[in-house]
């Protein structure tokens, strides 16, 4: 019998008041995730981007629903940075999440810091952590996240993954790098398409005015194909939008969507 190969989902778009009402429904997302993965395997995966993201998980702490010996994190794309360096999205997860909850520190998947001034020898490290987590017990061809957290430029760009790059058409690796990242730090690994797209629910958080532009571009208008709107994960994978009303004052349709 042939494979029924379904179309990716249309985006689920959830529209806020504010930040703070987004911030609360977030959490409650993240853990429904997190109680049908270990409800199904034992486990819960994700991967998280740096930015604005990690404040908006603020509504984790304290919230006694998150099983945190459960979790294993892998950071979506990192910069080439020692991981103390104002510019490291492991050092900003740790400063707004990870210090102020009980996470096992081995659950935390940083980049291996002996291998900076490497770029292939460090990607390929940590295409070897995830298939360490990922292939021997799932034996899929490409690692399948619980969740992946993300946010996105105002150029549309996602993890490492900008406009017109090349990186943007890469089909077989899991972690690829780039010296030449139009935006500072040069040196970066991202996850790929090819992970993203198979991941079971990939959130995106836009706020405030400033996205109001490249959000309407990226969800109106996804012919474009600006990066974050190439992020469509295989059935039944499914993208969620978490945006505030500032954010998506200029889309075309607008649903007020709580959870």
């Amino acid at each position: 019998m042939a494979a029924v190969h379904h179309p990716p989902n249309p985006p689920v778009i959830h529209n806020f008041a504010s930040s703070d009402v987004l911030v609360e429904n977030l959490a409650t997302f993240v853990l429904r995730a997190q109680k049908d993965a270990i409800d199904k395997k034992g486990r819960f995966t994700l991967a998280i981007s740096g930015g604005s993201l990690p404040k908006m998980l603020r509504g984790l702490i304290g919230n006694p629903a998150s099983k945190w010996d459960k979790w294993q994190v892998f950071y979506a794309d990192e910069r080439v940075v020692p991981l103390d360096h104002p510019d490291s999205n492991h050092n900003l997860c740790t400063q707004e999440l990870f210090s102020k909850v009980p996470i096992p520190s081995e659950n935390i998947h940083a980049i291996d810091v002996s291998l900076l001034d490497d770029l292939e020898e460090l990607s390929d490290a940590y295409e070897k952590a995830l298939i360490g987590e990922f292939a021997q017990k799932d034996a899929a061809r490409f690692p399948v996240f619980d969740l992946i957290l993300l946010g996105m430029g105002p150029d549309g760009h996602t993890c490492s993954l900008f406009p017109g790059h090349e990186l943007l058409s890469e089909e077989d690796r899991w972690v690829a790098y780039l010296e030449d990242s139009p935006k500072p730090p040069p040196k970066r690994i991202t996850l790929t398409y090819p992970v993203l797209n198979h991941a079971a629910r990939v959130v995106f958080v836009a706020t405030g005015e400033g996205k109001a532009d490249i959000l309407s571009q990226v969800l109106d208008n996804p012919e474009a194909g600006l990066p974050a709107s190439r992020v469509k994960p295989v059935y039944p994978g499914q993208v969620f939008w978490f945006i505030d009303a500032a954010a998506g004052a200029k889309l075309k349709e607008t649903p007020a969507q709580n959870l």
